[in-house]
Order: C-alpha cells, then sequence, then structure tokens
C-alpha cells in the first residue's frame, strides 16, 4: 500500500478510502530522457524493450516553421506581382491596340487619298507598275545604289533594255503625303534639269518610283574634297555649268509650270548627274505645290535639311515662306560647290575661317583672290566669281532681298563686270566647340 494511506478497520466507509489522499511519483530513465530532448518520443515494443521513436527535433521545427513562413510570403509576394503584371499587361494592350488600330486606320485613309489622287490624274498619271514588275526589273532587288530615310534606291532595267533607278520607299516610314508629293509634283513636269519620273508602284503597302537612270549618281560625290588634295575632281567650267543647270531646273518649278513647285530640299545629295555631267533636280518628298499668285505658303512644320533651311522656316519674323527659301538652299549649296566643302567645318585650325560663306565675303569686299582650289586660268577665276557673287545674294537673310531664280540665271549668264557685289549678310559664325556638337 502506498506511503500516506491510514489503516482502516474493515468495516471502513468506501468512500473515505478512496477520497483520501495519494501521492504518486515515477522516475524517467535517462535514455528515455535522451529521447525526449531530441524531439523523440519514449515507447516500448511489443517485447517491452524501450526505444526511442524517430521525431523533429526543436531546431528541425524551427526551420521547418520558417520555410512555411518564408512559403507563404513568396507565394503572396508572386500573386501579388502577377496581379500587378497582369493589370499593366491589360492597360499596355490597350493602349498598343488603339495606337495599332489608329496606326491601320492612318494608313488606310493614305492608301485612299494615293488612289483617290491617281484616279484625278486618270490618263495624265505616269505608268503604273506592279510590285512584280518591280522585282523583276531589279532582279529582285540585286544592284543597291544607295539609300536613306525614305528606303532604298536599286539600279533596274526595262523590258527595252533601258536602264532605270527604283526608288523602293520604306512602307512603315512616314505618311502618304510624301507619295502623293513626288508623283504629284514631278509628273507635272517636263524639263532638261529636272529628274523624269518613268512611272510607280503603289500595290496594298508596297510603293515604288521609277526614274530615269543618272549613271554619275548625286552631286555630293564630286564636289567634296580633301584639304589635303589640290586637285578638283570637277574643273570648274563643269562646276559652273552644274550649277547654271540647277538654277535653270529652278527657275522652271517656280515659274514655268501651270502650278508652281517648292521645293524645300535643295541640296548636293539631291542633285543627279547624267551621263554628260547635266544635273537634274530629284527628290520632291518634301514639295509644296501652290497657284503662281501665291507668294507666301503655309508651313506647319520645318521642311528641309539642316545646313540649307532658309532661316524664315525656322524664324517666322523673318519673313513668309516662299519660293524665295529655294533661293537660299541653292545659295549654301553653290557656296559648297565653290568650296569643294562643308560651309561649316570644324577641321579648320583658326576659327574665323569655320564659316565659308563669311570668309568669302570678306575677299569679295576686299576685291581679294579667292583662293579657291583648282583655278588655273582667267576662264576657272570667271566661273568662279560668278558662281560666288550668286550664290552671296541667295543666302541674304531677308527672303525680298534675295533674288528670285530667275534674276541668279541673269547672273551667271551675264557679264562678270556688271555684277553688283552682295552685301554681307548677317551670317553668323558658330565656335568650335557648337560645330563639334
Amino acid at each position: 500500500m502506498a506511503s500516506g494511506f491510514e489503516s482502516k478497520p474493515n468495516n471502513s466507509d468506501l468512500f473515505d478510502l478512496l477520497a483520501a489522499e495519494v501521492s504518486l511519483g515515477w522516475r524517467v530513465s535517462n535514455k528515455c530522457n535522451q529521447c525526449y530532448s531530441r524531439g523523440g518520443r519514449c515507447e516500448v515494443d511489443s517485447n517491452n524493450n524501450f526505444f526511442c521513436s524517430a521525431g523533429e527535433g526543436k531546431g528541425t521545427l524551427k526551420k521547418r516553421h520558417l520555410r512555411t513562413t518564408l512559403l507563404v510570403i513568396v507565394t503572396v509576394a508572386v500573386f501579388s506581382c502577377t496581379g500587378i503584371l497582369t493589370l499593366l499587361f491589360c492597360f499596355r494592350k490597350k493602349i498598343f491596340l488603339h495606337k495599332y488600330l489608329r496606326f491601320w486606320e492612318t494608313k488606310a485613309e493614305d492608301h485612299r487619298n494615293i488612289e483617290a489622287f491617281l484616279k484625278n490624274y486618270g490618263p495624265y498619271a505616269p505608268k503604273r507598275y506592279s510590285y512584280s514588275d518591280v522585282r523583276k526589273m531589279t532582279s529582285h532587288f540585286k544592284n543597291k545604289l544607295g539609300q536613306g530615310g525614305y528606303g532604298y534606291v536599286y539600279k533596274g532595267s526595262l523590258q527595252n533594255g533601258r536602264h532605270v533607278a527604283v526608288k523602293v520607299l520604306n512602307e512603315l516610314k512616314g505618311s502618304g503625303e510624301d507619295f502623293i508629293n513626288e508623283v504629284g509634283s514631278i509628273s507635272r513636269t517636263s524639263h532638261v534639269n529636272i529628274v523624269r519620273l518613268v512611272g510607280f508602284c503603289f500595290e496594298g503597302r508596297k510603293r515604288a518610283l521609277v526614274y530615269e537612270y543618272m549613271p554619275n549618281g548625286s552631286l555630293e560625290k564630286f564636289i567634296y574634297e580633301e584639304i589635303s588634295d589640290r586637285v578638283r575632281q570637277l574643273d570648274w567650267p563643269v562646276l559652273y555649268k552644274i550649277s547654271l543647270g540647277i538654277a535653270r531646273g529652278l527657275e522652271y518649278l517656280h515659274r514655268g509650270c501651270n502650278t508652281r513647285i517648292l521645293h524645300f530640299d535643295i541640296k548636293p545629295h539631291n542633285i543627279l548627274l547624267d551621263e554628260d555631267f547635266c544635273p537634274k533636280i530629284s527628290d520632291f518628298g518634301l514639295a509644296k505645290l501652290c497657284m503662281k499668285k501665291e507668294s507666301i505658303v503655309s508651313m506647319l512644320g520645318a521642311r528641309g535639311t539642316i545646313g540649307y533651311i532658309a532661316p524664315e522656316i525656322v524664324c517666322r519674323n523673318l519673313g513668309g515662306v516662299s519660293h524665295k527659301s529655294d533661293v537660299y538652299s541653292y545659295g549654301m549649296m553653290v557656296l559648297e560647290m565653290v568650296g569643294g566643302r562643308k560651309n561649316v567645318d570644324a577641321r579648320l585650325d583658326h576659327t574665323s575661317e569655320i564659316y565659308f560663306p563669311e570668309w568669302l565675303c570678306q575677299r569679295i569686299e576686299l576685291d581679294e583672290e579667292l583662293q579657291l582650289i583648282g583655278i588655273m586660268n582667267e576662264e576657272d577665276k570667271e566661273c568662279a566669281r560668278k558662281m560666288v557673287i550668286a550664290s552671296l545674294w541667295c543666302v541674304q537673310t531677308g527672303p525680298s532681298n534675295r533674288p528670285s531664280m530667275t534674276k541668279v540665271v541673269e547672273m551667271l549668264e551675264g557679264n562678270l563686270n556688271s555684277l553688283q557685289i552682295p552685301p554681307t549678310p548677317y551670317l553668323y559664325s558658330p565656335s568650335r566647340t557648337e560645330v563639334d556638337s
């Protein structure tokens, strides 16, 4: 009987016996204690032998709890990011779809405008080729002549063996306005100094223009000389002939057509030369048509190439935009022909000589030798001096102070001694830092 029990007579009440205070105690073996401290469970097998049932320790439990917590956090983060990305994707997709639909709506409108334009031209429109015709005439675009922001130019041949230059327009570049300008303006022309449009291709999003082939390419290949080279590729009589031909071509565009055509992108790159170096004005993508009686045209933005853009196109308070803007571009181009270099040249040592037109003005005013490359005799000197004086008149800052192209032709064809020295235009000579930038 356990200690703490008092002896009771046999006739004692059973309740008193059960209600008596009982104290129990036990002792755990070292093996069981070690098993428990490791997180195990003390058990006995069927033979009443002790063994420690495998269990997870406190460290393991702690790690499992940490992994579970991290898993929950990562899961929540992933679902949150997925939700945000889904919302962003839907938002961007909506914007992209809107832009996509607007893009193709614009292209469809361009397509309708071009078709309507070509229909209005009727029998006067140039020949229309299919895109398969274009592939055939270019031998599947085998011989590339050049490229630009508009697309690529390939050499091709018609069925009669005649060579042509095929300008394949970038289908994702710009709107149908450039195409309409090119076909609409150039198809109205017929002049020895304007490149001839043989035909065009307009098939879905495929657009191409077929021109007469110019074997000598563009003027820019012939006029920019190396500073160390004292021999010109083209002698002065040829340069003079080219400048006169371009002037006649511009005079025709401004006065000879039923509708006045303003080119707005006169530069050496857009002057093509045939086998006899006869110049032809090309690339009418920026052209604007206006009635002859209209002296000022409206423009939403600037047109042209930096270095040749007339100042009034950028700063409208100098005067209205008109055919005199082409006159300015012509003058800047002829000055580059004269100098055999870009008008702004950062390679020169003296800052005062960086801006070539200003340097020429000073020499003309002082009646000094022009010191230009390749002048060998009096004929060369006369050609050079005529080109310089005419071009300096063309680059006057105010449009009203510039001559018409008719007057420019007269100056080039007239007597040198009768030419008036132009006033010095307001020319800005940039610093070397600005030129480099």
